[in-house]
């Protein structure tokens, strides 16, 4: 009896903790219904949060411009019902416009964009030719088909006539309007605005859903909502049914000559007019309500013709628009979250922002936190031209040097090395310009540098670095010692970067193919010669691969340019001469064969792996 208690008692206690579970799961997407709505702008996206708006754009270059501001704290009429929803109506008419316009300028720059006086006007021509075709010709219509042809005037003081108009006049209406929804969205330009309109409810219904918000995510869902703008304007056509039969029907008590003034065609349209604010916000809070309820059979039956509707309205976006909404909305997110996130103008990007951006990019390329922080950090110094140290007190990047930011980011997650992108490299303290010329100077090959200039010392010794690429071993001697340094190269246009970053040091470079046009002999010959196997090259990453492979390939077993300084370094090198060479982690064994175990020294770099080789006449 005892266990059978237990066993009730636990099975009881986790049907509650179930029920908790559920509960807090329901509060939570109630909570995420409420929270963010939007429109679709030109080729881009408007998101609208609790306290903060932002709409994001494609720019003709391909990048996202993003603006965002702060919105006032909710007035008291905001929590009225029916009221909320028409100021949240003409407020939609007016932001709408203004976002619409505001897309145009971002997205087609060079073309002119109407003024404030214009948008004026073209608000009123919306709003008249919206009366004209959803008010005046569906009751033109009715009048017409029901009133000639069927004979229903004279009769609208019957409540079974006031209903059967009515409903026929709303049922021509939603036809008319499915029609010109019908018409617009084949305008291929239309039929874009529809995509990002889609992009803009998948990007809500993936954080409704609570799921990771990525474009990948993003486009699993669904193109339509249950607060959608298209389902608000079928709920309109539905309730101005019920509520203009109630106009007529009122207006049908008060005399007008020998009839009412729901004979007058005039004054029944004006009625109308007027009571669309009421109409407007009955749809709202309709909208709201069955926004906010749990999903049901009820509410499934109710919100069917709205979502179906929203076919013509929405269409599958493409990954770019998905990019578009999910910035949008996450900027929205982040300062509803975040007060003290100062909003932004198209052209102006949070430094914060941008060095996310360049940070989640290329920790999504393969680099590690620190690395990724680090390149991004240098990247934006080489942007704005400011040190390392200065970046924490920019606020804002402008787009000039956003643009600029991005295309150096580009570059980068394809795989060019970032000395490439600076367009100069540090090597021993020193700063030393680079291109695609020359291999980007390695750390390892610092310690290269350190022990030539060690064997060299005080002395005024001729030395001769071949292989000298971006002559940064040569630079490091020249600057550290009295030697007079000769740098060598096959290639001319390695030497041509050499020579800038030689130039006012007691250097001169020559063009040779190792020692063939090497004039005299050196106290000190240094040398990074190219030792990587051919086969392994393949196995390199993209950074190294993007560099010359003439400064990489050093044969089948990586000892090819060994064998030819062996064969010819000795008529180039002084009595008591040395020579110094760079080699790979496993190759200190084949180069003391080569040189002569007991001339030759090896010396290991700080990772603990053979480095240099020192040999000694």
């Amino acid at each position: 009896m005892r266990k059978g208690l237990f066993l009730f008692s636990r099975r009881a206690g986790k049907d509650r903790q179930e029920d908790i579970s559920l509960a807090k799961k329901e509060k939570e997407k109630k909570a995420r219904r409420t929270m963010i709505g939007g429109q679709a702008l030109m080729e881009g996206v408007m998101m609208r949060g609790q306290h903060s708006m932002a709409m994001a754009v494609r720019t003709p270059d391909g990048g996202i411009e993003l603006e965002t501001q702060r919105l006032s704290g909710g007035k008291w009429y905001r929590k009225v019902p029916v009221v909320r929803g028409v100021v949240s109506f003409v407020s939609s008419l007016i932001t709408g416009m203004r976002t619409l316009m505001r897309s145009a300028e971002v997205s087609s720059p060079d073309e002119e964009t109407p003024g404030k006086g214009w948008m004026a006007f073209a608000v009123v021509l919306g709003v008249l030719l919206a009366v004209g075709l959803f008010i005046l010709l569906p009751g033109f219509l009715n009048d017409l088909i029901l009133g000639k042809a069927v004979g229903l005037d004279g009769r609208v003081g019957h409540k079974t006539a006031i209903l059967l108009e009515s409903l026929f006049e709303g049922v021509l209406r939603i036809v008319i309007f499915v029609l010109y929804l019908f018409i617009v969205s084949r305008m291929k330009d239309i039929r874009r605005t529809f995509m990002y309109h889609g992009a803009e409810h998948r990007t809500i219904n993936c954080y409704e859903k609570g799921w990771e918000m990525t474009v990948e995510n993003v486009q699993k869902c669904s193109t339509r909502h249950n607060r959608c703008g298209t389902t608000f304007l079928f709920f309109v056509m539905v309730v101005s049914i019920l509520v203009f039969a109630l106009a007529r029907w009122a207006l049908g008590y008060i005399p007008l000559g020998s009839k009412t003034w729901a004979d007058n065609r005039l004054i029944l349209t004006g009625a109308r007019l007027v009571l669309l604010p009421v109409v407007a916000g009955l749809s709202f809070e309709l909208l709201r309500g069955l926004a906010l309820l749990p999903d049901n059979a009820f509410t499934t039956v109710l919100r069917a013709p709205g979502l179906a509707l929203q076919r013509l309205t929405t269409y599958p976006p493409q990954d770019d628009m998905a990019e578009v909404a999910l910035k949008s909305f996450l900027a929205v997110l982040a300062m509803d979250a975040d007060p003290s996130i100062p909003p932004v103008k198209f052209g102006e990007h949070r430094m914060a922002d941008v060095r996310k951006e360049g940070e989640t990019a290329l920790r999504a390329y393969g680099l590690d936190e620190r690395e990724a922080a680090a390149e991004t950090d240098w990247m934006l110094c080489h942007t704005l031209t400011v040190r390392r140290n200065e970046l924490r007190g920019v606020q804002t990047v402008y787009a000039g040097h956003y643009k600029r930011f991005t295309d150096l980011l580009t570059r980068r997650i394809a795989g060019e090395p970032l000395d490439y992108i600076l367009g100069e490299s540090e090597f021993f303290g020193h700063k030393l310009k680079v291109n695609e010329s020359v291999l980007v100077p390695r750390m390892e090959t610092e310690l290269l540098a350190e022990e030539t200039i060690k064997e060299i010392g005080e002395r005024e010794a001729r030395v001769l670095d071949l292989c000298t690429g971006s002559g940064c071993v040569a630079l490091a001697v020249a600057k550290a010692t009295r030697a007079h340094v000769v740098a060598a190269d096959i290639s001319e246009k390695a030497l041509e970067v050499a020579r800038d970053n030689l130039r006012g040091q007691n250097a001169q470079t020559v063009l040779s193919d190792m020692f063939a046009s090497i004039e005299g002999t050196f106290d000190v010959i240094v040398c990074n010669p190219p030792y990587i196997r051919t086969a392994d090259i393949q196995n390199l990453s993209p950074e190294v691969r993007r560099q010359p492979m003439t400064a990489l390939d050093g044969g089948d077993d990586g000892l090819a340019f060994y064998r030819r300084i062996q064969q010819d370094y000795r008529e180039k090198l002084n009595a008591g001469g040395v020579l110094l060479l760079e080699i790979g982690y496993d190759q200190a064994e084949a180069v003391r064969a080569l040189f002569g175990a007991e001339r030759t020294r090896i010396v290991k770099d700080l990772d603990g792996n053979d480095r240099v080789a020192v040999i000694k006449e």
